[in-house]
Parts: C-alpha cells; sequence; structure tokens
C-alpha cells in the first residue's frame, strides 16, 4: 500500500521528537529557518556563517497597499564565532516555545512572551565575551513597485497608471536603543480610498471601517548595558539593507536583548510612541496553575508563557510514528498567533521569507507573499481554522471570527448601496475592510454590469463561502458550551442576503438560486449544491439553539441537494446546472464536508461514496497538494486505505529545512491551508461525531499505532492509546459521554 511507503519525514542532519526538533548544522540561507513566536509574534530564526539572525513579524502590519510587512531582521554576532566550533546546536523546544541555539560554550534562548508582544534573546557564555545586535531594515528608502509579480503581495494586485510605492519606515537611534516604525501616510489616496472610489461606494464611504488609516506599526529593540554603535549596510539575498547597531560595552558572560513591537491605529505617532513605552509595564496575565518543571528560574514573565505553552500543549495531541511529527510542529505553526487581533493568513502566515527560496525567479525582499497582505480568501482560510475545533484550541478562533465581525457593517452596507436590500454580502477574496479585491471587482467592468459583482470568471457570485464560519461558530458554541448570542445577528445577516436576493420561487415554493457559484469551479450555476447544503447545516442547527420562525420558513424553501447518474450510479451534483468548469475544486463533495449532511452512519452514504468513486471531475481533481480536501473526504465516507495514504502525502516533509514548511502548493510557503487541510483530515480519521454519537477510529488503518487526545461537542474529550491493532486504552470526559463511544469493528479494549 501507498502509506506504507511513506512513513518517514525525517529531514537529513535533523532529529524529530515530540517534544523538539534539533539541528545539529548552521543554514545555508533564511529558506531554513526555525519558526518561534507567540501570542501573535513569529520569528524566523537561523544561523548563517556564524551569525544568529531572525525576521520579525507580528499581526496587523498593514501598509498603505494592504501588503503585510514584515517588522525588519535582526542579527546578533559574537566575537570569537563560536557557533563554528563543531559542537553547533538549534532546538526548537515545544514544550516552552522556545529556540535555543548553543555552541563554543555559548548558549543563546529565544522566546517571544505569550501575553506581552515582546521578543527575548538571552545570552550566556562560559568567558566573556563582546557581542551586538544589529537591526536591520530594507525599507531604508521608498520602493517604487515595477514588477507586475511583485504586486501580487499587496491588494493592488497589478501595476496600475500610478506609482505603487511601500514607503520607507522611520529608523533611528533614541539614546541607546533602535526605535522604528512604519506609520501609513494619509496625504493621498491609499488602497481603501482607491477600492472605495472604484467599487461606487464613496457615498457612504465615511460609514465604513477603515483599518489602514493611520495604521503604525514597529518597535524598539534594546539592551541592558547596551551601548548604540553606528550603521551597517550590506545586502541579503536579493535586498540591500542597513543596520543600526548595539553592541556591549565590554566583554559579558550574559546579555539579554529584547524587542518590543507594537501595532495600533492610533491619531499621532505620539501616542503611538506612549504605547510602545508602556509594553512592558503591563501586568502580567496568569493562567490557571498546572505542573511544569522550569530550570534556572526564568523570570515572572517567561514563567507565564512556559505555562500557557504546557497547557497548550495538554489540550490535545496527536502521536504517529506512521504520520511523523509534522502534525505537531503545525499545530505549533498556528499558536504563535494564538491571541493576534488578525487571523493567521493561509499564504505564509507569520513566517514567510525571502521569495527566491521559494521560487527562485521572484527576486523580492523579505516582504513578499503570493496572494496578498490584507486581502482574504474564504476558502484557503477556513482550512486553517477548521482543525482548532477538535485540537481545543477554541481561543484561537476568535481572530477570524472578530475579522468577520468587523466587516459585518461594511459588507451590509454592500447591500443597502449595490441592490437596496438587507444582509450581508461577503466575497470570497475579501479585503480586511470587507469589500471585495478591487483587481478581482476589476475596474474595467462593462457599462450595466452589475455593481455588486466581481467581474472575474472565477468568482462572480462566490459569496457562500462565509456560511463555514457561521459553522464554525456553531461548532464553537456545541464544542464549548458557548452561547451563540454574540455571533446570532452575523450568522442571520448572512442568511437573510440570500433570503433577500434571492425572492424567486419555483412551482414547488423553493428558492430559484441563479445565478450562484459552486466554489470557484462550477460557474452561473443554477441551485448550487453548496449554497444548498450550507443554507440547509446552519438552519438545521439554528432551529436548536436559536428556535425562531425565520429559520424554519426559511429551510421550508430551500430545494434539495441536486443527485444525478453516473453509469448507473446515483451521484451528488455540483449545481442542477451549470454553464462552465473554471477551477479544480470539488464542490459536489461539499456535503460530506464542511456540511456532514453524507458520512459515517448517515443515510446516503452510498451516494457520496459514488461520487468520490465514479464522478469524472470528482476523480480528476483527486490529489494531495495545498488545499486539496480529498484525505478529509476519504475519511468522512471511511475510505480507510485513501485516507491514510493522502494523509501520509500531506504530512510528509516539505521541501524545506523545516518540515512543517509546505509549499508552494497553489498559494505560498508556508501553505498553511495545506498543514490545516491534512490535520483535519487526520482528525477525521481518529474521532467523528454526530451530534452525541462519537465515532472511534472511523477510517484510521488498523495496523498504525497512535496515541491521542481530541475534542468532541459538548465539552468532551476523547483519549486513546492504539497498539497493535487494539485500542488499550480508552479516557472520555466527561464519563458519562463514554456511553456514546461507537467503537472500530477492529478492536476493543
Amino acid at each position: 500500500m501507498l502509506y506504507r511507503l511513506l512513513l518517514s519525514c525525517l529531514l537529513l542532519n535533523c532529529l524529530q521528537t515530540n517534544a523538539q526538533l534539533v539541528w545539529t548544522s548552521q543554514s545555508l540561507h533564511a529558506g531554513e529557518s526555525m519558526p518561534c513566536g507567540g501570542g501573535d509574534i513569529g520569528l524566523n530564526v537561523w544561523v548563517e556563517k556564524g551569525d544568529l539572525l531572525f525576521y520579525l513579524s507580528r499581526s496587523g502590519t498593514f501598509d498603505e497597499n494592504n501588503a503585510m510587512l514584515k517588522m525588519g531582521r535582526v542579527r546578533v554576532h559574537v566575537d570569537g564565532q563560536p557557533f563554528d566550533k563543531g559542537d553547533f546546536r538549534q532546538e526548537l523546544h515545544l514544550q516552552d516555545g522556545s529556540v535555543i541555539v548553543s555552541g563554543g560554550g555559548v548558549k543563546m534562548v529565544l522566546w517571544v512572551d505569550v501575553f506581552h508582544p515582546v521578543v527575548h534573546v538571552n545570552m550566556t557564555s562560559k568567558t566573556a565575551l563582546r557581542m551586538s545586535a544589529t537591526y536591520e531594515s530594507w525599507r531604508y528608502e521608498d520602493h517604487v513597485i515595477t514588477d507586475a509579480v511583485e504586486c501580487r503581495a499587496n491588494s493592488y494586485k497589478v501595476l496600475q497608471a500610478f506609482p505603487i510605492t511601500t514607503y520607507k519606515d522611520s529608523i533611528s537611534f533614541v539614546g541607546n536603543r533602535v526605535q522604528f516604525y512604519h506609520r501609513n501616510r494619509d496625504d493621498q489616496e491609499d488602497i481603501f480610498d482607491y477600492t472605495v472610489r472604484m467599487e461606487g461606494m464613496s457615498s457612504v464611504k465615511d460609514q465604513l471601517y477603515n483599518p489602514i488609516r493611520h495604521n503604525t506599526f514597529g518597535g524598539s529593540m534594546q539592551g541592558n548595558g547596551m551601548i548604540a554603535g553606528g550603521h551597517t549596510h550590506g545586502q541579503y539575498a536579493d535586498t540591500k539593507y542597513r543596520g543600526w547597531e548595539l553592541r556591549t560595552a565590554r566583554p559579558v558572560k550574559s546579555q539579554e536583548i529584547t524587542v518590543g513591537l507594537h501595532v495600533a491605529q492610533t491619531p499621532t505617532i505620539a501616542a503611538w510612541e506612549k504605547e510602545l513605552r508602556a509594553l512592558t509595564k503591563e501586568p502580567v496575565y496568569t493562567p490557571e496553575p498546572v505542573s511544569i518543571t522550569i530550570s534556572n528560574a526564568p523570570a515572572l514573565e517567561q514563567r507565564s508563557s512556559i505555562k500557557w505553552w504546557q497547557q497548550f500543549w495538554q489540550r490535545s495531541y496527536v502521536h504517529c510514528d506512521s504520520l511523523g511529527a509534522n502534525y505537531e510542529l503545525f499545530r505549533y505553526l498556528l499558536a504563535c498567533n494564538a491571541f493576534g487581533k488578525w487571523p493567521t493568513k493561509f499564504n505564509g502566515g507569520l513566517f514567510t521569507f525571502d521569495p527566491c527560496y521559494v521560487d527562485s525567479t521572484k527576486h523580492f525582499s523579505p516582504d513578499f507573499r503570493a496572494w496578498g497582505g490584507g486581502t482574504m480568501t474564504a476558502q484557503n482560510q477556513r482550512l486553517v481554522y477548521f482543525p482548532m475545533l477538535k485540537n481545543g484550541d477554541g481561543e484561537m478562533l476568535k481572530a477570524q471570527f472578530d475579522f468577520y465581525l468587523r466587516m459585518l457593517h461594511n459588507a451590509s452596507l454592500r447591500s443597502r448601496v449595490y441592490w437596496n436590500h438587507g444582509g450581508a454580502c461577503f466575497t470570497e477574496q475579501i479585503e480586511n475592510f470587507g469589500l471585495p479585491n478591487v483587481t478581482e471587482y476589476h475596474p474595467k467592468r462593462p457599462a450595466g454590469t452589475d455593481p455588486g459583482v466581481e467581474y472575474n470568471k472565477w468568482l462572480e457570485y462566490e459569496w457562500e463561502t462565509v456560511f463555514e464560519f457561521c459553522l464554525m461558530m456553531l461548532d464553537q458554541q456545541q464544542y464549548e458550551g458557548l452561547g451563540i448570542r454574540p455571533y446570532l445577528p452575523f450568522i442571520d445577516s448572512c442568511l437573510s442576503f440570500y433570503d433577500a436576493h434571492y425572492h424567486n420561487f419555483d412551482a414547488q415554493g423553493h428558492y430559484i438560486f441563479y445565478p450562484t457559484s459552486a466554489a470557484e469551479t462550477y460557474k452561473l450555476t443554477y441551485n448550487s449544491t453548496t449554497v444548498i447544503a450550507a443554507m440547509q447545516t446552519i438552519l438545521k442547527r439554528l432551529q436548536v439553539v436559536a428556535a425562531h420562525p425565520k429559520w424554519d420558513t426559511m429551510l421550508a424553501h430551500l430545494p434539495p441537494v441536486p443527485l444525478g447518474e453516473y453509469e448507473g450510479h446515483t451521484i451528488i451534483l455540483p449545481a442542477e446546472k451549470w454553464d462552465r468548469i473554471q477551477n479544480r475544486e470539488t464542490p459536489q463533495l461539499y456535503p460530506v464536508f464542511p456540511w456532514g449532511i453524507y458520512g459515517i452512519g448517515k443515510p446516503g452514504l452510498d451516494i457520496a461514496i459514488n461520487t468520490y468513486r465514479y464522478d469524472p471531475q470528482a476523480k480528476a481533481q483527486w490529489d494531495y497538494a495545498g488545499w486539496k480536501q480529498y484525505s478529509i473526504f476519504a475519511a468522512r465516507l471511511g475510505l480507510t486505505a485513501d485516507a491514510a495514504s493522502l494523509s501520509a502525502l500531506k504530512l510528509k516533509a516539505g521541501l524545506h529545512r523545516f518540515p512543517a514548511f509546505w509549499g508552494p502548493g497553489f498559494d505560498w510557503t508556508p501553505d498553511h491551508n495545506w498543514g490545516g487541510s491534512a490535520m483535519i483530515g487526520v482528525q477525521e480519521m481518529l474521532l467523528q461525531t454526530d451530534d452525541r454519537k462519537i465515532y472511534l477510529l472511523p477510517a484510521w488503518p488498523k495496523e498504525w499505532d497512535v496515541s491521542f487526545k481530541l475534542h468532541a461537542p459538548y465539552q468532551t474529550t476523547v483519549e486513546a492509546v492504539v497498539k497493535g491493532g487494539k485500542v488499550l486504552s480508552l479516557k472520555v470526559r466527561p464519563a458519562a459521554r463514554a456511553k456514546d463511544v461507537i467503537y472500530p469493528n477492529w478492536g476493543g479494549i
């Protein structure tokens, strides 16, 4: 079997365990970096030619063009090149979120405070040595973008008739620290202004939420006893830079460097600077007590972060030699943005690096990523966030939910301005201010085109993707016992849009959903399966948690999910009719995932399996790369061999030294929707639920040993050890839920 050939995902010169990742040689370049992070800060850490380097990233760093810019790079140099002495080690410690670099009698510990946006570098040495820390920036001067491909990193996406400029940062020594920041200008039209004007929304501009205006991001770097040492310059990869150096005044055996990072929309730069200075003076959050082992008595702030990380790893886990450690390594990447105001971006998250190390034809700065910075793509984003439910990481869903809640007013205004009816219209590729990407909307649209529709052959009428986030909100309520009330106006508005916009009915009293879309693939559809399945599932869930006659009426008006025949097999259709096929998705299987209408123990399972096996379009898209979801479909249908082989392929080490830096796939590197879809597939192999039913190991190979802890609805956890085709132990909490477990037919306690 294919999956038996894919058990190993170790890299040369690298050791993986459930606790750490260890490298015993330095890296060649930033493409061989290791992630480190916490709160909403991500660092790419590597040692090159004896120097420790790391990129600084934080959630929300959107510039005038809505590119998501990095905060800069730090280079730490120790005299005597101790990391070149032959005993080099670089270790990622998952249990406390730190990276430790050692060699030649020198040890450096890098960690990010989970509760305050501060990066720490702690150096200790057996002998006194001089060291320096240099803040390096490539944004020391304005940069006019002249390459059309480089525009893909911002929300213009293509070159315009006017210059598109990445404006320089303000960087200076302030006493014996380096201060740096980028503040969005307000003396000319920016991407928000341009989008509003080109999309005909100027009449309500003063009512629109605007995250771009006065957005300011940067920070300061300092070290006790370190002094300003002057300027440096050079070129890294394809990008020239300048440096602002701090150095120790004398040889030292220990030294701490801190970098505080701040992102905020403030009325003045003085207000932003005041907030930056206050960063380290905030009270320390104390999590719930947990048993931990702390060596060398870390400071109180670090102890709080260690407690959080250890609680995080106790919430859930999946340990399986047949899949390697990449499940856990990817979960670490997601946790580095646990408390961000902005969701983790599918196209690299906080851990992008110089693009030439992803694609040798792309000679741009480290700020580059394909598919934009402030532009969110719903079908990709949902794969990053769905797995957090079974991982028990509900607190991390808040950033994605808040993203939509902030945009609700703007999306509602779209419906009112364009069609004069209620409800919120959310597009597939949507800006962080709730309007479609301006290039996908198409400024040169023909006269008479519906002003609310993107003039784009992939994206036209694709409005249903927001429903998957409605489902996550309902799922979180079911998993954690939280009230749905904070999200009910949002869910109601999404449903109300379809009720208002598609107000014609057929002879049976069903909505006529035309024109619609089935993902980006089946276009100008009549009664799209993705629309019908989404509304059916959400309305039935609402009937249970927030009963209202409105839901009953809408549900009664829904047409059935379209079915058809292929070579004598009944299959799910993507829609009753469609005009063309545009992309490579499989929306005919969306009633399996995410909508859960078909699956193990549910009526019509044979129809869904027929669709997976026989529909020629579904078969043609069978793949594992990027956002492909066939491992999930196979698991939900109980097709164990396919689920196992696809999951092994998805979770094998990526092309880069850090094994969970997958991609670029269809998007960019690190490809977080690759990792998210892989994680969902494994979860569905291990545990599936249908209201109170808990299916244990519904698509798990009998010969794969595993230990895991996952979450289920109704505040339930399931913890099991499986070995030699037997369930050796099973812990279900609360214990009363054990009666709801349905065991696999190949083993028992």
